[in-house]
């Protein structure tokens, strides 16, 4: 692999590495300590910084460029917290019927977690076997979390718009001895497939009382946890090492199954660590909200690792918080750390700007020069100048801390974006606004962030730096300068359970993580994510959807189909370009606008009159249109869930083909090109 130029030690902030034989001479090992009875926060002996296994271990690089802090395990973490911070509120749920918010201190959250983990081992809990959760964020969903990690099993959320085969999959893939549903709804999920999970032994339901036999409410697992005494969980905690697998993070899936992520308590607890330390986050003081889903590592790790690390308070939204209603948790809570993928902001900037249309002329043009105030103080801090001068200031007091008051982030000190790129037209308005957003780059595979922009040290367009204590660099640069990203660390992760050869194509035996994103670094050292060489989408909610296996499913749905596309990238949903079969000029290789013969066959079929793609455009065939509404709603029902559906298509003037550029010497589609080519069509299915 091909490292970036060396950097100083002094510089190490920046992230880039040194080169491999450097790394390699300086590198050790964080050391074997005690006799594998002395967990959780023991390292336990491992020949490899990678494993597939449930039980296996990893070992922990230490060098100059890596952490040298030592190693310490979850349960490690939420003890050393509850005995130094026992009084702070570390929960704060979601209003009940009369609006009332029921909180936990730190010292009942352990409680909890202990209570919970002791129920989980009586119930059948063994080593290395997961816990699954499926619900909306809330205390039970951490306590489940924590409690699963303490009784030595696996953590292993599953994203509540799955269909219950896809949440068969991570539960038999992860051995899962309990499931904790959140109501009714999931649990009709769980009990339609319980019978095909011969290692589910307990199913709890944590909001409401459960009709079904078998299941039990979150109070009987409490009862249960209550009547144990700790020995057991003690016994458990004494053989954990802080070098194995405490989370399971499922991907979104290519084609086939999805891949479990393997986290170690080191994984979990140096990322949050170096956040934490980025950021400038202070003990005992920080609030922030959890509305994000619990199944994707991003709010796995701020919500509960960063904010369990400096004995922040957690808010908790309600269910509804996406769709409108998480304006009354911000105002209520007032988060001093904000993070939200770019739907959030996108609609915080739809928002405002519908407000400022019904501005009246003085008013608008008052904001309009605050604006201006804001994003010339922020430009040029971006360029080395942070002077605040009399405009800036007169604006922040005028107009600036009147817009974050409304929206509820007057005490917030960061305000950050993950999961996907957000567009720069919502970065500049935002931070003409006084609320620059720092953006975020990661992954699964790396426990959550491995850049971050920060107030000191941010540019459009750009991921950050990375974090200080991890490594990237570029790997196979074209003459452009751009490459894969790779990244090392102690927040790499150990593998994909059960998976080798999966797990080698990703991750280098000296521990270097290929992300599959394409990057170029400038000469501050900033990172710009530039594309994918995997074809993954991400919308703008931070969702991963494989293209190639919905575009197939709707191809074997409807045979007179020649190509799908499916787009969606930054998008609030999905959609897709269609293109029908036809003839073909065999002298240029164009298209022509002629159907074949089963093509023709087919439209009589179903009482179209159409000969030519023209007249199917032109006429807005509805027979047409019918037929390719039904093959993709089909097609919508094979899917994992909500967010890699489908819900628009436009049918393309012709077919694809080399001469008409759609695609490549290969055959293979060229989807930036087809992106460019029918960009009018695409935006008109978004309007």
């Amino acid at each position: 692999m091909t490292a970036v130029q060396p950097v100083e030690s002094n510089e190490a902030i920046k992230g880039f590495a040194l080169n491999d034989k450097d790394i390699l001479e300086k590198s050790t090992y964080a050391r074997c300590t005690g006799t594998g009875l002395d967990g959780p926060d023991q390292v336990l002996p491992a020949e490899s910084c990678i494993t597939t296994k449930a039980s296996g271990r990893v070992r922990i690089t230490l060098n100059n460029n890596y952490s040298e802090r030592a190693p310490l395990s979850v349960p490690g973490l939420l003890t050393k917290i509850a005995n130094t911070y026992p009084d702070q509120i570390a929960l704060v749920a979601r209003p009940d019927a009369n609006g009332e918010r029921k909180s936990y201190t730190f010292k009942e959250y352990e409680t909890l977690v202990k209570t919970v983990a002791k129920a989980f081992i009586k119930l059948g809990l063994e080593r290395y076997h997961g816990v699954c959760i499926l619900g909306f964020n809330s205390p039970e969903w951490f306590i489940s979390d924590l409690a699963a990690i303490y009784a030595g099993g696996f953590a292993v959320g599953i994203y509540t718009t799955n269909t219950p085969e896809a949440c068969q999959y991570c539960a038999e893939n992860s051995e899962a001895n309990i499931i904790v549903v959140e109501d009714s709804h999931q649990l009709a999920k769980i009990l339609q497939i319980r019978k095909n999970l011969p290692h589910l032994k307990a199913i709890i339901m944590y909001e409401g009382t459960p009709q079904e036999e078998g299941v039990l409410s979150w109070n009987d697992l409490l009862k249960i946890g209550e009547e144990e005494s700790e020995d057991q969980l003690n016994n458990v905690l004494k053989r954990i090492g802080a070098n194995e697998c405490c989370t399971l993070v499922y991907t979104s899936g290519t084609v086939g199954n999805p891949k479990a992520v393997m986290l170690s308590h080191d994984n979990l607890v140096q990322d949050a660590r170096i956040l934490v330390e980025t950021l400038h986050l202070d003990k005992n003081s920080e609030i922030l909200i959890s509305y994000l889903p619990l199944s994707h590592v991003a709010a796995q790790i701020v919500d509960i690792y960063c904010c369990m690390s400096v004995a922040g308070t957690i808010y908790f939204a309600d269910k509804n918080a996406l769709k409108g209603t998480l304006l009354n948790t911000l105002l209520s809570a007032r988060p001093t750390i904000f993070v939200g993928v770019p739907r959030v902001w996108e609609k915080i900037y739809e928002k405002m700007q519908a407000v400022a249309r019904n501005n009246g002329l003085i008013k608008t043009w008052i904001a309009s020069w605050a604006k201006a105030q804001g994003l010339y103080y922020y430009t040029n801090k971006m360029n080395g100048t942070d002077f605040k001068h009399w405009g800036y200031l007169f604006a922040k007091w005028l107009i600036f801390s009147k817009v974050k008051g409304a929206l509820g982030l007057d005490r917030c000190k960061a305000c950050v974006t993950a999961a996907a790129p957000l567009s720069t037209e919502v970065k500049q308005y935002m931070m003409s606004l006084d609320i620059p957003i720092l953006e975020a780059y990661g992954m699964s595979e790396c426990s959550g962030a491995h850049t971050l922009s920060t107030h000191e040290h941010f540019r459009l367009g750009s991921v950050g730096r990375t974090l200080s204590e991890f490594q990237t660099k570029l790997d196979n640069l074209d003459s452009e300068g751009e490459g894969e990203i790779c990244m090392r660390g102690r927040h790499v992760f150990m593998g994909y359970l059960n998976e080798p050869e999966k797990t080698a194509e990703i991750l280098t035996e000296d521990g270097w993580l290929r992300t599959g994103d394409l990057g170029k670094v400038d000469s501050d050292k900033y990172l710009y994510v530039t594309g994918r060489i995997k074809e993954l989408i991400i919308t703008a909610g931070g969702e991963n959807i494989p293209p190639a296996h919905i575009e197939q499913l709707v191809l074997t749905e409807l045979p007179a189909l020649s190509y799908a596309v499916l787009i969606g990238d930054k998008r609030k949903f999905l959609t897709m370009l269609v293109t029908l079969k036809t003839e073909t000029n065999t002298d240029t290789g164009e298209p022509k606008d002629t159907f074949t013969p089963e093509t023709l066959k087919w439209l009589k079929s179903i009482g179209s009159k159409s000969t030519t793609v023209s007249e199917v455009i032109n006429t807005h065939d509805q027979a047409v249109h019918d037929e390719i509404d039904k093959a993709i709603k089909k097609a919508n029902n094979k899917v994992i869930s909500n967010a890699q559906k489908v819900q628009k298509f436009k049918i393309l003037p012709h077919d694809f083909s080399i001469p008409t550029g759609e695609l490549g010497p290969t055959l293979k589609m060229r989807r930036n090109i087809i992106y460019k080519m029918y960009e009018n069509l695409i935006e008109d299915m978004y309007k």
